[in-house]
């Protein structure tokens, strides 16, 4: 019996990714994204972010195929043999960062990233940040544009161009790195297990607003940021063989 059954097409909305979709959708059959048991992704990264978190809370595998710019997190695109490829596809599990956030006026927010969650300044003045980590403070004072938190599978993205480490996706780790640090001028951040909690303080939130961000969600003036890996939520990359997401983050290590 097939690995799949049920097979669902999402596309971006560029005129590239849809026709991609509709020629598919004419060669396989199909049902709507909620009935299907393997999502296929037609875009780039964005639009893989997007599925995985519309699908958070009833996760299921997704197959993504680039139709987009960058396409790190996708296959190459094919429009003949699609069975095939998604049933021997290889399987990576990554969780995502739950952002739990207290602004300014007092009020609660909740947040999931696949990437990572930061902070970032929104005027002109740095922020000025405290660091704490499982309770205890490990950065009394951080002047800086902002932090960012990232995981594994997002350690080649925002955080790779901030000038944080590549993490394996096996290596239970996430980077905690500093986004244009002035004071400690020499601090380049941190390598944490991944079943640390950490907590930013922004000091003096009301004159030197801070933004906090978990991928594509955003809160403005905050004052308390916490983040955490969610492992009761696992989310299902599948890639064709000799192209898995460790295997193309071990590439990134080396140009």
């Amino acid at each position: 019996m097939p690995r799949f059954q049920k097979i669902a097409f999402v596309a971006s909305p560029t005129g590239y990714a849809r026709e991609a979709a509709a020629a598919l959708m004419r060669r396989y059959d199909h049902v709507p994204p909620e009935e299907a048991d393997v999502v296929v992704a037609l875009g780039g990264d964005g639009l893989m972010l997007q599925v995985l978190h519309r699908f958070m809370n009833h996760p299921k595998p997704i197959y993504g195929m680039n139709r987009g710019t960058v396409g790190f997190l996708m296959n190459e695109f094919r429009d003949d043999d699609l069975l095939e490829h998604l049933e021997n596809a290889q399987r990576s599990v990554i969780h995502p960062l739950v952002m739990d956030v207290l602004d300014t006026e007092g009020r609660s927010h909740r947040a999931r990233a696949i990437n990572e969650v930061y902070l970032l300044r929104q005027t002109h003045q740095t922020a000025k940040l405290k660091i704490a980590v499982d309770g205890n403070v490990r950065l009394d004072l951080l002047i800086a544009d902002g932090v960012l938190v990232a995981t594994a599978a997002g350690s080649t993205a925002y955080n790779l161009s901030v000038g944080g480490p590549i993490l394996p996706l096996d290596a239970k780790l996430l980077a905690l790195t500093p986004i244009s640090a002035f004071r400690p001028r020499r601090w380049r951040g941190a390598l944490l297990p991944d079943y640390a909690r950490i907590r930013i303080d922004v000091l003096d939130a009301p004159h030197r607003p801070v933004a906090a961000v978990a991928d594509h969600t955003e809160f403005r003036r905050v004052c308390t940021v916490e983040t955490s890996l969610d492992r009761a939520t696992e989310l299902v990359l599948l890639h064709d063989p000799g192209h898995s997401l460790d295997e193309r983050i071990l590439r990134e290590q080396f140009g």
